[in-house]
């Protein structure tokens, strides 16, 4: 007997998700005017890309592209429209907004599903700092056009309209793991690989002989950080360690960490965000660092845009923030699984739908 859930096409089971479904367009409609209202300009990014994305766990969906010449070329479904995203600001866009159709292969739990809607937006000229502003004034949106007056999930709860806490990786570190994290990260991006393992393990997290300086950071982000994060109020945990900057740029004053912050709410991490990086020569580096990394773990590599990397140099100082649009919804209607706010959820493998 199939342990599979009944098909989402089953009209008792339809008219169960319905609400939550309504209430999604419903928050959809609102962050839009939202937008439209600060002066943005929504774009489409195309989502057939020269390259998925080049961080090092993030797998995409390869396809072919076949030419007038019957000539096949390989292509990928975005992971993100960041690529080209900051190709439009290099362009001359100053402030754009998207609710891109995203892809992600090798995920899917109840947080993640492997075709999604990413929130995206731009500030040219303009700093991360009011990214966080707009963070906090969305969640209030979201929750007042869902008529919510809570995040929930999983029995944790947030109040969505109390100013979110700030809290930076150092000190997140030191408050839930007593790790002084800083201590193993150097501004040239060097890091004490044996000093961050000890103090795990004197904290009681495991280390494996094999594991990496990130993944012992991400061992500890994910078992004793996160669990603690937007627990009756949003939180923006920022200042990510240089060597985890991804496509940020240094922070002034502190070349160890760099202008990233992620937004959670309920133990849940809702948004990615960036003062970017606008250096071609050091944005290729580190993309060519993660390939290494990718190949090391998983046996294969994807390809540089080098027309994104070539738009960097006309690109202008900015920062971006990528929201997964679902779990805001999740949160606002108290849903348990991605799926249940998705219209149709992909199918599971070996159904003809789900």
């Amino acid at each position: 007997m199939s342990s599979s859930p009944t098909p989402f096409w089953r009209p008792n089971v339809h008219a169960d998700r319905r609400p939550a479904l309504m209430a999604r367009g419903r928050i959809k409609t609102a962050l839009r005017r939202w937008f439209e209202a600060h002066d943005f300009t929504e774009v489409e990014a195309a989502i057939l890309q020269v390259s998925p994305g080049n961080e090092t766990h993030l797998h995409g969906f390869g396809t072919t592209l076949i030419d007038n010449a019957a000539a096949p070329h390989p292509y990928y479904l975005h992971t993100s429209p960041e690529f080209a995203a900051k190709k439009l600001l290099a362009a001359g866009e100053s402030r754009i907004f998207d609710f891109a159709r995203v892809f992600r292969n090798r995920e899917r739990t109840a947080l993640h599903h492997p075709e999604f809607t990413m929130l995206e937006w731009y500030r040219a000229g303009e700093d991360y700092e009011a990214l966080m502003q707009d963070c906090t004034a969305l969640l209030a949106e979201a929750a007042r056009a869902a008529g919510a007056t809570t995040l929930r999930w999983r029995g944790i709860e947030a109040d969505p309209f109390a100013e979110p806490e700030r809290l930076t990786l150092q000190e997140a570190f030191e408050r839930h793991a007593g790790i002084d994290l800083l201590r193993t990260v150097t501004a040239d991006r060097e890091v004490d690989r044996g000093g961050l393992a000890a103090d795990a393990i004197e904290a009681g997290i495991r280390v494996a002989d094999d594991d990496t300086w990130s993944d012992i950071f991400s061992r500890i982000l994910s078992e004793r950080i996160e669990p603690h994060l937007g627990r009756g109020h949003a939180t923006i945990l920022c200042e990510y360690p240089i060597s985890e900057a991804a496509l940020a740029r240094p922070k002034p004053g502190d070349p160890r960490v760099a202008e990233r912050f992620e937004l959670y709410a309920c133990g849940v991490e809702l948004a990615n965000a960036f003062g970017e990086l606008t250096d071609p020569a050091e944005q290729r580096r580190r993309f060519v660092a993660d390939m290494d990394e990718k190949e090391r773990i998983y046996g294969e590599r994807y390809p540089l845009d080098e027309d994104f990397l070539a738009a960097l140099s006309l690109m202008p100082a900015a920062s971006g923030i990528a929201l997964g649009f679902d779990r805001l919804v999740m949160l606002c209607v108290g849903a348990r699984r991605i799926e249940d706010v998705l219209w149709t959820p992909v199918a599971e493998p070996g159904r003809g739908g789900a």
